[in-house]
Protein backbone atom coordinates (compact mmCIF):
# COMPACT_ATOMS: atom_id res chain seq x y z
CA UNK A 1 0.00 0.00 0.00
CA UNK A 2 1.59 3.19 -1.18
CA UNK A 3 1.54 6.84 0.79
CA UNK A 4 0.07 8.46 -2.57
CA UNK A 5 -2.99 6.18 -1.79
CA UNK A 6 -3.38 7.43 1.50
CA UNK A 7 -3.13 11.14 0.74
CA UNK A 8 -5.69 10.63 -1.96
CA UNK A 9 -8.02 8.82 0.50
CA UNK A 10 -7.18 11.48 3.19
CA UNK A 11 -8.22 14.26 0.35
CA UNK A 12 -11.16 12.78 -0.61
CA UNK A 13 -12.51 12.60 3.17
CA UNK A 14 -11.49 16.07 3.96
CA UNK A 15 -12.75 17.87 0.72
CA UNK A 16 -16.21 15.74 0.65
CA UNK A 17 -15.56 13.99 -3.12
CA UNK A 18 -13.70 12.99 -5.65
CA UNK A 19 -13.55 16.24 -8.29
CA UNK A 20 -12.16 18.26 -5.26
CA UNK A 21 -9.81 15.94 -4.26
CA UNK A 22 -8.77 15.45 -7.90
CA UNK A 23 -8.65 19.26 -7.94
CA UNK A 24 -6.42 19.62 -4.92
CA UNK A 25 -3.71 17.14 -5.61
CA UNK A 26 -3.60 18.06 -9.49
CA UNK A 27 -4.78 14.50 -10.65
CA UNK A 28 -7.83 13.50 -12.38
CA UNK A 29 -10.55 12.13 -11.35
CA UNK A 30 -10.50 8.59 -12.68
CA UNK A 31 -6.61 8.44 -11.16
CA UNK A 32 -8.49 9.45 -7.44
CA UNK A 33 -11.24 7.02 -8.30
CA UNK A 34 -8.67 4.12 -9.07
CA UNK A 35 -6.77 4.95 -6.05
CA UNK A 36 -9.51 4.78 -3.87
CA UNK A 37 -10.89 1.46 -5.44
CA UNK A 38 -7.09 0.29 -5.26
CA UNK A 39 -7.18 0.52 -1.17
CA UNK A 40 -10.78 -1.36 -0.96
CA UNK A 41 -9.45 -4.35 -3.43
CA UNK A 42 -6.49 -4.88 -1.22
CA UNK A 43 -8.56 -4.62 2.12
CA UNK A 44 -11.29 -6.50 0.78
CA UNK A 45 -14.37 -3.95 2.02
CA UNK A 46 -15.58 -0.44 0.94
CA UNK A 47 -14.04 2.82 2.82
CA UNK A 48 -16.65 5.23 0.83
CA UNK A 49 -19.89 5.59 -0.56
CA UNK A 50 -20.49 8.00 -3.65
CA UNK A 51 -23.93 9.48 -4.08
CA UNK A 52 -25.27 12.85 -4.97
CA UNK A 53 -24.37 14.48 -1.25
CA UNK A 54 -20.42 13.30 -2.41
CA UNK A 55 -18.70 10.62 -0.61
CA UNK A 56 -19.13 9.61 3.00
CA UNK A 57 -17.21 7.11 4.97
CA UNK A 58 -18.53 3.84 5.46
CA UNK A 59 -17.55 2.25 9.16
CA UNK A 60 -14.95 0.27 7.93
CA UNK A 61 -13.94 3.81 6.55
CA UNK A 62 -13.82 5.78 9.85
CA UNK A 63 -11.97 2.84 11.28
CA UNK A 64 -9.09 3.16 8.93
CA UNK A 65 -9.07 6.53 8.86
CA UNK A 66 -7.37 7.33 11.95
CA UNK A 67 -4.76 4.98 11.04
CA UNK A 68 -4.25 6.58 7.65
CA UNK A 69 -3.88 9.80 8.79
CA UNK A 70 -1.62 8.43 12.15
CA UNK A 71 0.89 7.15 9.27
CA UNK A 72 0.72 10.30 6.87
CA UNK A 73 1.40 12.35 10.56
CA UNK A 74 4.46 10.15 10.64
CA UNK A 75 5.18 10.37 7.56
CA UNK A 76 5.41 14.43 6.96
CA UNK A 77 7.23 14.42 10.13
CA UNK A 78 9.86 11.85 8.70
CA UNK A 79 10.57 13.89 5.58
CA UNK A 80 10.37 16.98 7.38
CA UNK A 81 13.65 15.65 9.32
CA UNK A 82 14.81 14.66 5.96
CA UNK A 83 14.82 17.83 4.49
CA UNK A 84 16.42 19.15 7.55
CA UNK A 85 19.06 16.82 7.28
CA UNK A 86 20.05 16.57 3.62
CA UNK A 87 18.91 20.47 3.07
CA UNK A 88 21.31 23.12 4.75
CA UNK A 89 18.90 26.09 3.74
CA UNK A 90 16.26 25.56 6.29
CA UNK A 91 16.51 23.82 10.40
CA UNK A 92 17.70 24.84 14.05
CA UNK A 93 20.86 25.20 15.50
CA UNK A 94 21.24 24.83 19.16
CA UNK A 95 24.33 26.25 20.74
CA UNK A 96 25.33 25.97 24.35
CA UNK A 97 27.48 28.94 25.41
CA UNK A 98 28.72 31.67 27.44
CA UNK A 99 28.70 35.00 28.12
CA UNK A 100 31.83 36.04 26.76
CA UNK A 101 31.07 34.49 23.79
CA UNK A 102 27.84 35.39 23.48
CA UNK A 103 28.77 38.69 24.02
CA UNK A 104 31.80 39.30 21.60
CA UNK A 105 31.34 36.43 18.95
CA UNK A 106 27.87 34.78 18.27
CA UNK A 107 25.72 38.79 17.51
CA UNK A 108 28.65 38.94 14.30
CA UNK A 109 28.77 35.53 13.48
CA UNK A 110 25.04 35.02 13.73
CA UNK A 111 24.66 38.07 11.63
CA UNK A 112 26.54 36.57 8.92
CA UNK A 113 25.61 32.97 9.04
CA UNK A 114 21.62 34.39 9.10
CA UNK A 115 22.09 36.36 6.03
CA UNK A 116 23.66 33.60 4.31
CA UNK A 117 20.71 30.88 5.38
CA UNK A 118 17.92 33.43 6.36
CA UNK A 119 15.58 30.15 6.71
CA UNK A 120 18.04 28.42 9.43
CA UNK A 121 16.95 29.07 13.22
CA UNK A 122 19.82 29.78 15.71
CA UNK A 123 18.50 29.08 19.78
CA UNK A 124 21.06 29.74 21.99
CA UNK A 125 21.75 28.19 25.46
CA UNK A 126 23.92 29.82 27.49
CA UNK A 127 25.33 28.61 30.78
CA UNK A 128 28.39 27.85 32.25
CA UNK A 129 31.10 25.49 31.68
CA UNK A 130 29.57 22.09 33.42
CA UNK A 131 26.00 23.10 32.08
CA UNK A 132 27.40 23.56 28.39
CA UNK A 133 28.95 19.90 28.58
CA UNK A 134 25.56 18.43 30.33
CA UNK A 135 23.89 19.99 27.19
CA UNK A 136 26.08 18.84 24.46
CA UNK A 137 26.05 15.03 26.04
CA UNK A 138 22.25 15.13 26.63
CA UNK A 139 21.65 16.08 22.90
CA UNK A 140 20.37 19.77 24.37
CA UNK A 141 22.96 21.57 21.69
CA UNK A 142 24.11 20.64 18.92
CA UNK A 143 27.69 21.50 19.37
CA UNK A 144 29.18 23.70 22.70
CA UNK A 145 31.88 26.88 23.15
CA UNK A 146 33.83 25.19 26.30
CA UNK A 147 36.97 25.83 27.47
CA UNK A 148 39.44 22.99 26.11
CA UNK A 149 40.21 20.54 27.11
CA UNK A 150 36.60 18.80 26.73
CA UNK A 151 35.59 15.43 27.84
CA UNK A 152 37.02 12.53 26.23
CA UNK A 153 33.84 11.50 25.16
CA UNK A 154 33.14 14.29 23.01
CA UNK A 155 34.87 15.72 19.61
CA UNK A 156 36.48 19.33 20.32
CA UNK A 157 37.90 21.78 18.08
CA UNK A 158 40.43 24.68 19.17
CA UNK A 159 39.59 27.91 18.26
CA UNK A 160 40.98 30.72 19.98
CA UNK A 161 43.17 31.22 22.84
CA UNK A 162 42.05 33.93 25.69
CA UNK A 163 44.69 35.16 27.46
CA UNK A 164 44.27 35.21 31.49
CA UNK A 165 44.99 38.68 32.93
CA UNK A 166 45.37 40.22 36.70
CA UNK A 167 43.65 43.32 36.80
CA UNK A 168 44.30 46.16 39.43
CA UNK A 169 42.95 49.45 40.27
CA UNK A 170 44.90 52.77 40.04
CA UNK A 171 45.04 52.75 44.17
CA UNK A 172 46.28 49.51 44.06
CA UNK A 173 50.59 49.51 44.61
CA UNK A 174 50.69 46.71 41.57
CA UNK A 175 49.22 49.21 39.24
CA UNK A 176 52.63 50.42 37.10
CA UNK A 177 53.86 46.45 36.87
CA UNK A 178 54.14 45.39 33.15
CA UNK A 179 54.02 41.83 34.02
CA UNK A 180 53.51 40.03 37.25
CA UNK A 181 54.99 36.81 39.41
CA UNK A 182 53.04 34.73 41.03
CA UNK A 183 54.45 35.66 43.97
CA UNK A 184 53.12 38.87 44.15
CA UNK A 185 49.42 37.73 44.23
CA UNK A 186 50.37 35.49 47.55
CA UNK A 187 48.92 38.11 49.89
CA UNK A 188 46.83 40.28 48.24
CA UNK A 189 43.02 40.14 48.51
CA UNK A 190 41.72 38.42 45.84
CA UNK A 191 38.24 38.75 44.12
CA UNK A 192 36.93 35.17 42.74
CA UNK A 193 35.33 34.29 39.69
CA UNK A 194 32.82 31.92 40.73
CA UNK A 195 31.09 31.24 37.17
CA UNK A 196 32.53 29.88 33.57
CA UNK A 197 36.19 30.55 34.14
CA UNK A 198 36.36 29.81 37.78
CA UNK A 199 38.17 26.57 37.01
CA UNK A 200 40.93 28.07 34.67
CA UNK A 201 42.32 30.83 37.54
CA UNK A 202 42.26 27.85 40.83
CA UNK A 203 44.05 25.74 37.80
CA UNK A 204 47.03 28.40 37.39
CA UNK A 205 47.13 29.48 40.92
CA UNK A 206 47.16 25.76 42.68
CA UNK A 207 50.10 25.54 39.73
CA UNK A 208 51.81 27.94 41.28
CA UNK A 209 50.96 27.55 44.69
CA UNK A 210 49.46 30.36 45.28
CA UNK A 211 46.79 30.07 47.94
CA UNK A 212 44.68 33.58 47.29
CA UNK A 213 43.44 35.41 49.93
CA UNK A 214 40.03 35.54 48.90
CA UNK A 215 37.66 38.16 50.00
CA UNK A 216 34.91 37.96 47.80
CA UNK A 217 33.58 35.55 44.71
CA UNK A 218 30.88 36.23 42.33
CA UNK A 219 29.81 34.70 39.13
CA UNK A 220 29.44 38.31 37.78
CA UNK A 221 32.04 39.40 35.45
CA UNK A 222 31.02 43.31 35.28
CA UNK A 223 30.81 42.85 39.85
CA UNK A 224 34.21 41.29 39.77
CA UNK A 225 35.57 44.29 37.73
CA UNK A 226 33.70 47.02 39.69
CA UNK A 227 35.19 45.41 43.45
CA UNK A 228 39.04 46.19 41.64
CA UNK A 229 37.88 49.79 40.17
CA UNK A 230 36.90 50.03 44.38
CA UNK A 231 39.88 48.57 45.36
CA UNK A 232 38.20 45.79 47.04
CA UNK A 233 41.06 43.55 46.07
CA UNK A 234 42.34 42.10 42.94
CA UNK A 235 41.31 39.40 40.37
CA UNK A 236 42.09 37.26 36.95
CA UNK A 237 40.16 37.28 33.99
CA UNK A 238 40.33 36.02 30.41
CA UNK A 239 40.67 39.10 28.13
CA UNK A 240 37.38 39.12 26.48
CA UNK A 241 35.87 39.90 29.04
CA UNK A 242 37.55 42.80 29.45
CA UNK A 243 36.38 45.00 26.57
CA UNK A 244 34.85 47.89 28.76
CA UNK A 245 37.61 48.20 31.81
CA UNK A 246 37.29 51.34 33.50
CA UNK A 247 40.03 53.88 33.26
CA UNK A 248 41.12 53.23 36.88
CA UNK A 249 41.88 49.51 36.20
CA UNK A 250 44.52 47.51 34.48
CA UNK A 251 44.74 44.38 32.98
CA UNK A 252 48.28 43.12 33.43
CA UNK A 253 50.06 40.13 31.97
CA UNK A 254 51.10 37.41 34.45
CA UNK A 255 53.72 35.29 33.95
CA UNK A 256 54.12 32.17 31.77
CA UNK A 257 51.72 34.07 29.46
CA UNK A 258 48.72 31.66 30.67
CA UNK A 259 45.58 31.46 28.75
CA UNK A 260 42.08 29.16 28.26
CA UNK A 261 42.02 27.66 25.25
CA UNK A 262 38.19 28.49 23.93
CA UNK A 263 36.93 25.42 21.34
CA UNK A 264 33.95 23.90 20.35
CA UNK A 265 32.94 19.99 21.59
CA UNK A 266 30.26 17.98 20.46
CA UNK A 267 29.71 13.93 20.53
CA UNK A 268 30.92 13.94 16.80
CA UNK A 269 31.84 16.40 14.90
CA UNK A 270 31.69 14.38 11.54
CA UNK A 271 27.90 13.28 12.59
CA UNK A 272 26.56 16.60 13.13
CA UNK A 273 23.45 17.98 10.54
CA UNK A 274 24.81 19.88 7.61
CA UNK A 275 23.36 23.17 9.13
CA UNK A 276 25.42 23.17 12.34
CA UNK A 277 28.22 22.10 10.40
CA UNK A 278 27.86 25.22 8.20
CA UNK A 279 27.46 27.64 11.51
CA UNK A 280 30.69 26.00 12.83
CA UNK A 281 32.35 27.14 8.79
CA UNK A 282 30.69 30.25 9.25
CA UNK A 283 32.52 30.32 12.93
CA UNK A 284 36.05 29.80 11.85
CA UNK A 285 35.83 31.47 9.08
CA UNK A 286 34.85 35.08 10.87
CA UNK A 287 37.60 34.25 13.20
CA UNK A 288 40.37 34.05 10.91
CA UNK A 289 39.40 36.96 8.89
Amino acid sequence: MSIAKFEVFRAVVDLGSLSKAAESLGLTQSAVSHAIAGMESEFGFTLLTRGRSGANLTENGERILLHVREILKWNEQMMQEVATINGIEKGIVRIGTFPSVSIQWLPEIIKRFTEQFPLIKIKLFEGNYDEINEWIANGTVDFGFVSLPAAKSLDALPLKNDRLLCLVSDAHTLYNEECLSFGQLKNEAFIMPKSSIDNDVRRILTKHKVKPNVKYETSEDQAIISMVQNNLGISILPEMILYRLPNNVRAIELEGGYYRTIGIAAPSLKKMSPAAKKMIETLRKWLSA
